[in-house]
């Protein structure tokens, strides 16, 4: 199988920096654990913070962790009856913690990092890649974006929330699916031209809402197939404009990017308001996200 760590060979390396990651499929879901062994191959320092279960469309719900049940964690990772929270038991940085990805990502940003940091907090929060696309009206909903904002608004931690048209629920344990090898590479392309842009890595209470475009074993799956486009989360007709970007005030909605010309192999990065998970509105604010994307961006033809 192909590497598509080259994917980002053609920028400089990212610095080392602390990352805190989750979802809401699962802590043992495969698309999770390809992209945690890809930024761990990275050099950074990554905690992952994950549901104990699949805990697809609970958007922002939180509630303390509770006792396992007795069918055990998702594919079979923790026994049934486990305690409300736990730890891999060769890799302190992989954890689940029985609740909603909320609650998974806070007690990863206040516990978990913090006691493998010797007190010190993540420095970017990285959600996903979820299983299944996040787009328009799923994206209040989703668990994945949920983690995300959590992270960007109340813990004031820069977040990226990604997800993939492709794939269906696959164990940790178990070959690892194209699809999942290419997202974590686009997604460890995306994370390091942030990280390289500088701090802050976002502006603040925003994040940005990412999503891959289908694979198949002939299509979208080689770096020079991806191009990255700045999109808008909601349609914005009755939005201020937004910023000057590909000769336009106004731009393209994510849905007809990524769902309408899904086989031009376009991965959308749109900007989002971690207090209402809708576009950022303010053309300031998506000029600055914009200059510190320029490296990958490119513009519909």
């Amino acid at each position: 199988m192909r590497s598509f760590v080259l994917l980002a060979a053609a920028l400089p390396l990212a610095q080392s920096i602390r990352i805190i990651q989750s979802n809401d499929d699962g802590w043992a879901e495969a698309n999770l654990r390809t992209f945690f062994d890809v930024l761990n191959s990275a050099g950074h320092q990554v905690v992952l913070s994950g549901p104990a279960e699949n805990q697809s469309g609970t958007g922002s719900n939180d509630a303390a962790p509770k006792q396992v049940d007795a069918d055990g964690c998702i594919h079979a990772s923790c026994p049934g009856k486990s305690p409300p929270t736990g730890a891999n038991a060769t890799d302190p940085r992989l954890n689940y913690v029985n609740s909603f990805p909320v609650t998974s990502i806070k007690t990863g940003i206040d516990v978990t990092a913090p006691k493998l940091w010797n007190g010190a907090k993540p420095e970017l929060a990285l959600t996903g890649p979820n299983v299944g696309g996040n787009v328009a009206v799923q994206v209040p909903f989703s668990g994945t974006v949920g983690a995300a904002t959590y992270a960007a608004k109340t813990a004031q931690i820069p977040a990226i929330a990604f997800s993939g048209q492709t794939g269906n629920p696959t164990a940790w344990n178990a070959p690892t699916p194209l699809h999942s090898k290419v997202y974590a590479d686009l997604a460890l392309n995306i994370t390091t031209t942030i990280i390289n842009s500088g701090k802050p890595y976002l502006p603040a209470n925003t994040y940005l809402n990412v999503n891959f475009p289908a694979v198949t074993e002939t299509k979208c799956n080689k770096p020079s197939e991806f191009k990255y486009i700045f999109t808008r989360i909601n349609t914005g007709v009755l939005s201020s404009r937004d910023a000057n970007w590909c000769g336009s005030t106004r731009l393209p909605w994510e849905a007809d990017v990524i769902l309408l010309r899904g086989s031009s192999c376009y991965v959308t990065i749109s900007p989002g308001d971690a207090n209402d998970k809708s576009t950022v509105n303010d053309a300031a604010v998506q000029t600055q996200i914009i200059n510190k994307l320029k490296p990958l961006l490119s513009c519909l033809p």
